[in-house]
């Protein structure tokens, strides 16, 4: 059924999946993307009395109904509408179900279930089906039924208490990676559980949320922590807790990123400020050396690392030690590398060419086929008359009483 399936896009790996997507904002949206891109069909189910999806109208950049913001989240979707609240909604949701591989939702904890969403409501129509939630805590536990967004979670998770500049305000991360990572495990976890449905014939919950996808990114800290009482911290100039030097440096005109993860990017960096007698210092020619005196070394290489410019140690740098500068976004996107892979266009009625970034994920001999992200229930009557079989006359009484 998906439009976007020419010759050329049936190529894509996810190519022939089905997609049922109860979902809204951010992290659902993201992992159903992700998944759109690599060819699976998703169906945005959005309810109509309440203008859609909240994303549609964030600003800046926003008309009614639809934003930039929404373009970025929901490309290469179809979008129906249907009122799941309504007595008659699973005359559409379960034939529809029959014929989708899996139903995916980013609704609150306790809502799924409620909604006749979850595999427990939906086996005896499909005993296939995979329903995955992404909720903000769960959908068992005593904090179930609680709205969560992204930063509440960095809050929770103790992000927050580790970003930033020792002494100041605890701060976010700059992008919104608590919903994002929960996308893209949440579409990691559905793929897989489709997969294994494949085989055994039985579909199954799948369950992510946002506040556990937050802590375990915690990674080595949480373990460093729960195994040795580690007290994480914050180190000034964005340095890596334990690797020293792995941090900014100022230049010249303005800052550049080193990261030293080995002793010979320690020896190169020293050598090329102009030190190598750095190398060799006993206080500083190991990890441990250098994480122990890291409050004498690191103001030596600032004074060092002042005296060019970010343009000229990076040339200095290059093939030597592991550098970055610390770029603007403007400037980001204007990296040759990123105009040439990872930024197209879509022409759109009201926005004109809206361009976007691509998945970063490569898969040779596939060449994807973008569309922009679809108008609220702009494929309702297509779903329903097309790959249902709803007659016209079905389809009218739908809309007249408010289940579409």
């Amino acid at each position: 059924m998906n439009t976007r399936h020419d010759s050329k896009n049936n190529q894509l790996p996810l190519s022939g999946i089905r997609i049922i997507a109860v979902e809204q904002y951010g992290a659902g949206p993201w992992g159903t993307m992700i998944l759109a891109d690599l060819g699976a069909e998703i169906i945005k189910i959005e309810d109509a009395g309440s203008g859609g999806d909240v994303a549609r109208n964030v600003p800046p950049y926003n008309i009614k109904n639809d934003s930039i913001y929404f373009q970025s989240f929901n490309r290469n979707k179809l979008s129906m509408t249907l009122n799941l609240k309504h007595p008659r909604h699973v005359e559409i949701l379960h034939p529809l179900v029959k014929k989708s591989d899996a139903i995916f939702n980013n609704l609150r904890g306790d809502l799924p279930s409620k909604l006749g969403l979850d595999y427990e409501s939906l086996k005896n129509v499909k005993p296939s089906i995979v329903s995955c939630s992404l909720s903000a805590f769960g959908r068992k536990g005593n904090r179930f039924n609680e709205p969560g967004y992204d930063y509440l979670m960095q809050g929770y998770s103790g992000w927050m208490s580790i970003t930033g500049e020792p002494g100041s305000a605890p701060q976010k991360s700059g992008l919104s990676l608590v919903d994002l990572s929960a996308g893209n495990m949440a579409a990691l976890g559905l793929i897989s559980a489709i997969l294994k449905a494949k085989i055994s014939g039985k579909g199954c919950d799948v369950d992510v949320n946002l506040f556990n996808n937050a802590i375990s990114h915690l990674g080595y800290i949480g373990a460093w922590h729960l195994t040795k009482g580690y007290q994480p911290k914050r180190f000034a100039d964005s340095s890596h807790p334990s690797q020293v030097p792995a941090q900014i440096l100022p230049t010249k005109d303005n800052w550049i990123v080193v990261m030293c993860a080995k002793e010979k990017f320690y020896r190169n960096l020293v050598t090329i400020l102009g030190s190598p007698d750095l190398a060799d210092d006993p206080r500083f020619n190991s990890f441990n050396n250098r994480l122990e005196n890291r409050d004498i070394l690191i103001p030596i290489l600032k004074r060092l690392s002042r005296q060019k410019t970010t343009v000229e140690w990076m040339k200095l740098f290059k093939g030597f030690v592991p550098s970055a500068p610390v770029n603007s976004v403007n400037k980001a996107l204007k990296d040759p590398q990123v105009i040439e892979e990872m930024i197209f266009s879509v022409s759109h009625p009201d926005f004109g060419e809206i361009k976007q970034l691509k998945s970063p994920i490569k898969i040779s001999n596939v060449e994807i086929k973008h569309q922009k992200a679809p108008k609220l229930g702009e494929h309702v009557e297509y779903i329903l008359k097309e790959f249902l079989s709803f007659s016209p006359e079905q389809v009218s009484e739908f809309y007249n009483d408010k289940i579409i």
